[in-house]
């Protein structure tokens, strides 16, 4: 059985993949009446390409969550390209937290997606550990810390996007009333050219 594995954002991008000029000149906006609305629909695009691509884009720190260590020597951690892990902690029955020590795990920044590997010789701690979500590995992902670190064609997409969110603005449109595709196909065929099943 797969084990299922939370990925939850502790600290965003610093930056967005798309910066404000980039998207107003994609946008053919001049003038600044509209830079919080573009500021938003960018930071909504860029998540929702994140979400459909799997994918994490500028540096962040994400935790990944499970209930119980796996049968397999490895976790794949969600949200590729791993860069680093910061620590791997696991709460017992009796509700203590530990940190697993480093020296049991080889980070695998090579896969896709990155993962956490047991060490030669190394098991998964014995403790029994609390119901629910009892085990957090800390770690870092994305393709770097600048805009120019995120291949193109996620930019693209994240450009097309928020083009789609700037010229729809409301679910429906006034001259067909007809429900407007949540992402446009020439945007979904960027995402998805190299998604796996992680």
């Amino acid at each position: 059985m797969r084990q299922e594995v939370t990925s939850l954002l502790i600290t965003p991008p610093a930056v967005e993949p798309v910066s404000l000029d980039e998207a107003k000149l994609h946008l053919r906006v001049d003038g600044q009446e509209e830079d919080d609305l573009i500021t938003g629909d960018l930071i909504a695009a860029r998540e929702v390409c994140e979400d459909e691509s799997r994918r994490a884009f500028i540096t962040q720190t994400r935790e990944a969550v499970l209930e119980c260590w796996p049968a397999a020597p490895w976790i794949a951690l969600p949200r590729p390209p791993l860069q680093s892990v910061t620590s791997i902690k696991y709460t017992d029955s009796q509700g203590v937290e530990h940190t697993w020590p480093s020296s049991e795990y080889i980070v695998d920044t090579a896969s896709t997606p990155g993962r956490v590997r047991l060490a030669y010789g190394k098991w998964w701690p014995w403790a029994t550990l609390q119901p629910g979500p009892a085990i957090r590995v800390r770690y870092v992902a994305g393709y770097g810390d600048d805009a120019e670190d995120v291949p193109q064609k996620f930019r693209q997409a994240i450009k097309l996007l928020l083009g789609h969110y700037y010229e729809n603005r409301e679910a429906v449109t006034a001259q067909v009333r007809f429900n407007l595709a949540p992402i446009p196909m020439g945007v979904r065929s960027l995402l998805l050219v190299d998604r796996g099943s992680w």
